[in-house]
C-alpha cells in the first residue's frame, strides 16, 4: 500500500529542508522505512507471499544505499537520522 499524503508531507515537514524538499536524502530515506514496516508486518501475516517479500528486500537495499550515500556526504544528519527513525545505521 502506497504512503498516505499526510504521512509524506509529515516525513518531508520533518526531515525536509523546506516544505517541498520530498527529493533530499533524509526524506527518502524515511519514506522508504515508513514503506519497510508497512511491508514486514505485511509479511509476517502472509508468510507465502514472495513477491512482496521481494519488494521489501529490494526497499531495504535501496534504503541501504541511500544511508550510504548520507553517511558519505554528511555523517551528522546520518547520525540524527538513524536515531530518530530508530534503525540500524
Amino acid at each position: 500500500m502506497p504512503i498516505s499524503k499526510e504521512d509524506k508531507q509529515k516525513y518531508v515537514d520533518q526531515f525536509g529542508k523546506d516544505a517541498n524538499d520530498s527529493g533530499s536524502s533524509e526524506v527518502q530515506i524515511a519514506i522508504l522505512t515508513h514503506r519497510i514496516r508497512e511491508l514486514t508486518e505485511h509479511v509476517k501475516l502472509h508468510k507465502k507471499d514472495n513477491h512482496t517479500r521481494r519488494g521489501l528486500v529490494q526497499l531495504v537495499s535501496q534504503r541501504k544505499k541511500l544511508l550510504k550515500y548520507l553517511i558519505r556526504t554528511n555523517a551528522d544528519s546520518y547520525v540524527k537520522l538513524v536515531k530518530e527513525l530508530a534503525i540500524r545505521g
